[in-house]
């Protein structure tokens, strides 16, 4: 059996910062260039969409509830995919 040498550790260390610092230089370039950002259409600084409530019913599915232009939308989350429950619904008066 033998031993693998400093040298070949060195070599591996060495490969390893490389590609590394290769992957850094990749994700700062994309970020750069905007690639990483939301693909989707901006309206300017509004956000339209905000998750009003999330509860877990069980270990596997979600209940969330979403608030797009001042309607209420609840959906179940789940491994399989989504279920809109109900839709446009009053958003309930917050109590502050």
């Amino acid at each position: 059996m033998e031993l693998i040498s400093l040298t070949e550790i060195l070599k591996l260390a060495a490969a390893l910062a490389f590609v590394v610092a290769l992957m850094g230089g990749l994700s700062l370039a994309i970020r750069k260039l905007g690639l990483a950002e939301n693909m989707s259409v901006k309206s300017g600084n509004v956000k339209r969409l905000k998750i009003v409530e999330a509860i877990p019913l069980d270990p596997r599915r979600r209940a969330v509830l979403l608030r797009c232009d001042d309607k209420d939308h609840l959906v179940i989350l789940g491994p399989n995919g989504e279920t809109v429950i109900k839709t446009d619904l009053k958003p309930a008066k917050d109590e502050a």
